[in-house]
């Protein structure tokens, strides 16, 4: 390009970096050629000289779900404003797969890693290991105690309570909780914003009415299956997502227990579908794309004032949407 137009190899660099030093018509030259030459930039040099990438890896339990597709839209809406890409990657709740995402996109050299944590992460050193390469992370949703990293989560208290207490006060009286893996903070905090609630109301607490399962279908099926053949079954039962509870709602069809009248069930999310389905799921709804817009504002704000900057943790507000699974008050 530099020899056909008769002009510098450093020229035609600072022209195609939009240089305010260059001649407009010079630049217009430069990129007249570069369009009827369809070229592209080197990002891989580019990358190497300036030391960033401009590009976002992203870690999620599963993509096809709706939570997780629809945060991950918040993350490159907030991305693609600020000059960014983001790669994504999916665990599959496996630990060994996310300490495989996450080695892989350092290698690739992102600028910074957004994670919510597999099912079955409970060893943190491949985050540790991150963050000694000065490389920042940003936890959302699933989060452990780490320190100097930011966090963005949801009210998983106050939602768990609200539902819970909305069983009790539509006359629920054998109160289920069937949770994630019980080590996530955000199994936890439903848990205990399901004990609070009960205790609110002088309600008992059965321990064998709280389960937790990984989250995948077989366990799940077992977990719910192992309530519904109690000798006195739980009157509602409290999932941790919208998933949880579709599946224990075709269960309940297929031993023809009536929902809401025999049991009431809540799930946690809002997903599409929840709303479609019959009877429909009445449900914790949190906002998802405003969770993964507000992770990436996290990280912005600790690149743009590294000096003064201190990890914190955005807590989102969450909302019970009131369907046809629990009856009404």
């Amino acid at each position: 390009m530099a020899l056909k137009l008769n002009i510098s190899i450093s020229t035609v660099s600072r022209a195609l970096r939009d240089a305010t030093d260059i001649n407009p018509q010079t630049r217009k030259e430069v990129m007249a050629l570069a369009e009827e030459l369809n070229y592209e930039p080197n990002r891989i040099a580019q990358s190497l000289r300036i030391k960033s990438t401009k590009t976002i890896g992203v870690i999620v339990p599963e993509i096809s779900l709706y939570f997780f597709s629809t945060a991950i839209s918040g993350i490159q809406e907030a991305a693609a404003e600020n000059g960014y890409s983001i790669m994504i990657c999916q665990s599959m709740e496996s630990f060994e797969m996310e300490k495989s995402n996450v080695h892989m996109l350092i290698a690739n050299r992102v600028d910074a890693l957004f994670i919510s944590l597999s099912g079955q992460t409970d060893n943190y050193q491949h985050l540790f290991n991150v963050l000694n390469k000065d490389i920042p992370i940003v936890l959302f949703d699933r989060i452990c105690d780490i320190p100097n990293v930011s966090k963005v989560i949801i009210d998983d208290y106050k939602g768990a309570y609200d539902a819970v207490e909305h069983l009790v006060e539509t006359g629920c009286k054998q109160i289920a909780y069937l949770g994630g893996p019980s080590h996530l903070h955000i199994s936890q905090q439903r848990e205990k914003g399901y004990r609070d609630a009960l205790a609110k109301h002088n309600m008992a607490v059965h321990d064998e009415y709280i389960l937790h399962c990984n989250l995948m279908p077989k366990e799940t099926d077992a977990a719910i299956k192992r309530l519904l053949d109690m000798q006195q079954k739980p009157d509602a039962l409290f999932c941790f997502n919208d998933p949880v509870a579709i599946r224990a709602l075709l269960i309940l069809k297929e031993r023809k227990i009536n929902v809401p009248n025999e049991m009431s069930l809540i799930g946690f999310t809002d997903e599409p579908i929840s709303s479609l389905i019959d009877p429909s799921l009445t449900t914790v709804a949190q906002p998802s794309h405003d969770i993964g817009y507000k992770t990436f504002e996290l990280f912005i704000k600790q690149i743009n004032d590294p000096d003064h900057w201190q990890p914190e943790t955005f807590v989102m507000p969450t909302q019970l949407i009131k369907r046809n699974s629990t009856r009404h008050a």
